[in-house]
């Protein structure tokens, strides 16, 4: 019996089998903070970035802008009157630009005078200006003093500069001296160069476009800053394959400029053409725009929103007939 209990024990004590080591757990990384605040995406972020910095200008323009824009348009529509502390307005519909065509005959001469100026000077100023940028574009010594020289009109043309140099120094309050300052901007040479050619009289209309050309050849000059510095812009983006292929092809300066420079330019064409022209119709120099003034500043609030009005429409007008047309000769790279 003993012998049989210890063959038990010996049987029940087997050797047991070491257990495998458990395998380390994967080292985790530290965990993600979650970002405090608002959780909106990196998209919506930057545009409302954007917005902000529009909203400035958004309200500007609607405050400075979009509202004088109707109020002025109301006006038109009324006979306004000033009494303490507020604007009457009798509404009388279209009878201010009635007004403006039938019986203002100074209006209707003054428009005349301004589309007649606008329909010459545009093409010159243009002609003009792409000239100058192909001059400028090129490589010679004193090219950046020549470039600010054509921009400067742009920074000093203010209209106390503008009257002094036209002899005006009345208005810019200096009183005397103005006809022996401004004589220095007065120089006829272009005449005296017909003259002394002998041309000058060959004919009452020749002459008379020649020196209405040439007595305004400055204001042309100061008005062409803008323009040479666009036309300047768009000759620097030409591509240069397209000048060596014409190189390759034996194109002389004449043929590159025709079919290279003016059909790569051709878009800022309508760009200048666009600001010369309304540029030329707001300028305050001109009929139209002393009468809208004169009215506004008579007190005649309804009359001069009703004559301004009517200019705005004929510069869209304008605008509407013209650009169609050129707009038929612009190249467009696709």
């Amino acid at each position: 019996m003993a012998e049989n209990a210890n063959a038990t024990v010996k049987a029940s004590k087997k050797p047991v089998a070491p257990k495998a080591p458990k395998a380390p757990k994967a080292a985790s990384g530290p965990k993600e903070k979650k970002p405090k605040g608002l959780k909106i995406s990196y998209e919506r972020r930057k545009m409302v970035y954007g917005y902000g910095f529009l909203a400035i200008w958004i309200i500007g323009t609607i405050y400075f802008f979009i509202k004088p824009l109707i109020v002025s348009f109301i006006y038109s529509l009324n006979e306004t009157s000033i009494t303490l502390g507020a604007m009457q307005l009798k509404f009388i519909g279209i009878q201010n630009y009635i007004d403006t065509f039938t019986k203002d005959t100074d209006y209707v001469d003054a428009l005349l005078a301004v589309l007649k100026d606008t329909l010459w000077k545009t093409p010159l100023i243009i002609i003009f200006s792409i000239f100058i940028a192909v001059i400028l574009n090129q490589k010679f010594r004193g090219r950046t003093f020549a470039r600010a020289v054509f921009f400067l009109p742009v920074i000093i043309a203010t209209g106390p500069v503008m009257s002094i140099i036209n002899g005006d120094m009345d208005s810019s309050g200096y009183a005397g001296g103005a006809d022996q300052f401004s004589t220095m901007f007065e120089t006829d040479m272009a005449g005296a160069l017909l003259r002394f050619l002998g041309v000058y009289n060959i004919s009452d209309s020749v002459t008379e476009v020649i020196s209405l050309i040439t007595s305004d050849i400055f204001n042309l000059v100061w008005n062409s800053g803008i323009q040479i510095i666009i036309f300047l812009a768009a000759l620097q983006n030409i591509p240069f394959s397209a000048k060596e292929a014409a190189q390759i092809e034996g194109a002389t300066g004449w043929e590159f400029f025709w079919k290279i420079t003016l059909p790569y330019i051709s878009p800022m064409i309508i760009a200048n053409l666009i600001y010369t022209i309304v540029d030329s119709f707001i300028d305050p120099a001109n009929g139209v725009m002393a009468l809208v003034l004169q009215q506004a500043s008579d007190w005649n609030h309804g009359y001069s929103a009703a004559m301004a009005w009517a200019y705005f429409l004929i510069v869209i007008l304008a605008l509407g007939i013209v650009l169609p047309i050129v707009n038929k000769f612009v190249y467009y790279e696709v």
